[in-house]
């Protein structure tokens, strides 16, 4: 059974802050408090993900972020066509816009979460500021699943 709200993070654990998203969901999960939530993780987007979108209410894209404020930043997503479906970097507007051009259902409303990472080299720990960034996050998305509609989610801002 599909469930409503779909939280997709994405990162290379390997590689130090990149493992931000997956950790955040893994941490999510291991509270067992949100039935209505799947969770999927992924090292990063790709078109086929598209299929992971339906039926959905809300989807929140989880990622870190090289040059992004801290602790995060949160936004609406919007559908936009770019060339990176044809890269290793694929953005969740261009994954969004797939999904238009392919599926027959209305789009979910989606949002991303961007979680600022300071090292992302290969074998690194995550950092000190990745983990105090991390764990705003966490209670951000805490505050999320436990209202999980969209009118909660739209006025929802990131701490300045």
């Amino acid at each position: 059974m599909i469930k409503p709200v779909l939280i997709f993070a994405y990162g290379n654990p390997s590689r130090g802050d990149d493992a931000l998203a997956p950790l955040l969901s893994e941490r999510l999960q291991q509270t067992g408090q949100y039935g209505t939530v799947d969770f999927l993780i992924d090292f990063q987007l790709q078109i086929e993900h598209a299929l992971d979108l339906q039926q959905r209410q809300l989807v929140l894209f989880a990622d870190a972020s090289v040059s992004g404020p801290a602790p995060f930043s949160w936004q609406l997503l919007s559908p936009q066509a770019d060339n990176s479906y044809t890269t290793h970097a694929m953005t969740p507007a261009a994954l969004l816009h797939v999904y238009c051009e392919v599926l027959p259902q209305s789009l979910p409303a989606c949002f991303m979460l961007s979680i600022r990472g300071e090292q992302f080299e290969l074998g690194e720990p995550l950092s000190d500021a990745a983990e105090e960034n991390l764990q705003r996050a966490g209670v951000f998305c805490e505050q999320l699943l436990s209202n999980a509609n969209l009118d909660y989610w739209q006025k929802m801002t990131a701490p300045a």
